[in-house]
């Protein structure tokens, strides 16, 4: 009954999760570059520190966050739906252990935005340049994972 119903939205479930991951990804790659400037540009307690602060907060809360929920609701549906997924290929585990990467980096930009917000610029502006790229690289491995399905 689930089977026939996920069969039947497939293609809206499919294009709700290309767009929510889209979303997602836009900020993935935007937050990293606020705090390059946040950590670079300003210091704690001022205007521009207080600015950055609510830039940060809005994309992660407002953006990042629902979509993040979202990408994993329709694409764990689009992992239920019948047929889609061939379990005895590779790309599935590929996939899966790139989006628990891209999770995991999501948290970890949720966590150092706490950091700023107690006044505390841990890291170095050219280490969230250089973690800017694990996106861009799971994005590659996912996507090839789906498209080349190896």
């Amino acid at each position: 009954m689930i089977g026939d119903w996920l069969a039947n939205g497939y293609l809206w479930i499919k294009a709700l999760h290309v767009i929510s991951v889209i979303a997602w990804m836009a900020g993935l790659f935007y937050l990293p570059r606020l705090y390059v400037h946040h950590t670079e540009k300003t210091e704690a307690g001022t205007e521009m520190d207080t600015v950055f602060q609510m830039m940060e907060r809005k994309l992660l809360k407002l953006i990042m966050n629902p979509s993040m929920i979202a990408s994993w609701l329709f694409g764990l549906l689009l992992v239920l739906t019948p047929g889609i997924v061939d379990w005895s290929a590779v790309w599935p585990y590929t996939k899966g252990l790139s989006i628990l990467a891209m999770t995991w980096f999501h948290m970890w930009l949720a966590a150092h935005r706490h950091d700023f917000v107690k006044g505390e610029f841990k890291l170095s502006g050219r280490t969230y340049r250089m973690m800017n790229e694990l996106p861009t690289v799971l994005m590659i491995v996912i996507v090839i994972s789906v498209i080349v399905r190896f």
